[in-house]
């Protein structure tokens, strides 16, 4: 027997979706965010067509055996995290009432539906399908995709765990693994960089209105997001290496990459001081030097070093890991 169902209460038509002045958005933002959508249609690739070229050119995706299962759980890591997006940059659409707010999410939805698909055909032609992700990766996305705020699920998205996915791509694109993935990471790259114009152009708006105790929330999610994301790379340390990567070159390009998005925010914020990022920075920083030290380096020195992040901060970062990432013309 079916049980009726309660129909959800319905949701108003935003008349005042027009009215910037209401939710502290200006007009050469709006316009930036207005665009970000065109040029998403000017700039949208078929997956189907572009994958299908690259096999034609390269033959079918191979690698061999030893490295396939570690290719499998890093790509995992993508496959699942453009479903996230996915349903992140969905809910955006719905929830976002500004009319270009609005539009711009509904480009990156429509992005990440086809990431995703992309991603799952290639793993599938491969034989790498992944499995479950790891409990730390799979955490992060569940605070993004379950946050209470929508300010948290466009910074969590749009500023922590898109430049993550840029990280992995520039590596693996840099490695050169397998020539079929090689050629698709320029078309997620150039999409993604596009999708961190969103959270640049409307979250200053958003946190303006804000009180005290949501902005003090806010800085916290980011936090736990930071705690989760190298935990998660404890968690790929293996499969870095085994594709030979370093796991700390790649938190660093994924820590260039984060940090010059948040540069950018603040200062479309108007805000000169760099404390904020400075302190995420290094609390960041200081949780590397314990859960992924240089090789045999004991735990008391990987807790000297920690205590020595935290206090004086890591080296400085190369800006060309972030060279994609900009704030987009208005």
């Amino acid at each position: 027997m079916l049980r009726s169902r309660r129909r959800p209460a319905p949701t108003p038509l935003p008349y005042h979706m027009f009215d910037r002045a209401r939710f502290g958005l200006e007009a050469r933002d709006a316009r930036t965010l207005e665009r970000i959508y065109h040029k998403s249609q000017e700039r949208s690739w078929d997956g189907q067509e572009v994958l299908r070229a690259l096999i034609e050119r390269h033959g079918a995706p191979h690698v061999d055996a030893a490295r396939r299962p570690a290719l499998a759980r890093l790509f995992a890591v993508i496959m699942w995290g453009e479903l996230a997006a996915w349903k992140v940059s969905a809910a955006l659409a719905d929830e976002l009432e500004p009319f270009e707010a609005k539009l711009a999410a509904t480009s990156q939805a429509f992005d990440e539906a086809r990431h995703f698909y992309v991603m799952h055909d290639y793993l599938e032609l491969l034989g790498a399908m992944p499995e479950r992700l790891d409990r730390a990766i799979e955490r992060l996305l569940s605070q993004v995709m379950n946050a209470n705020h929508l300010a948290k699920k466009l910074i969590g998205m749009q500023l922590m765990v898109e430049p993550v996915a840029l990280s992995i791509f520039h590596v693996v694109r840099t490695l050169d693994i397998e020539p079929v993935l090689t050629g698709l990471m320029p078309y997620y790259q150039r999409d993604e960089a596009r999708h961190v114009a969103l959270g640049l152009k409307y979250l200053p708006a958003m946190i303006r209105q804000m009180s005290t105790r949501e902005r003090a929330s806010l800085i916290s999610f980011q936090l736990r997001l930071l705690t989760s994301e190298l935990w998660g790379s404890v968690g790929l340390m293996r499969d870095y290496k085994a594709l030979g990567i370093d796991p700390r070159d790649a938190v660093e390009v994924g820590r260039a990459k984060q940090k010059k998005a948040l540069d950018l925010l603040i200062c479309e914020m108007g805000i000169t001081s760099k404390v904020p990022i400075e302190l995420l920075d290094r609390y960041s920083g200081a949780l590397m030097e314990v859960l992924l030290p240089f090789d045999d380096v004991p735990w008391r020195e990987r807790l000297r070093r920690s205590v020595r992040a935290a206090a004086w901060g890591k080296q400085p970062i190369d800006d060309a890991l972030a060279d994609e990432i900009e704030t987009p013309a208005a």
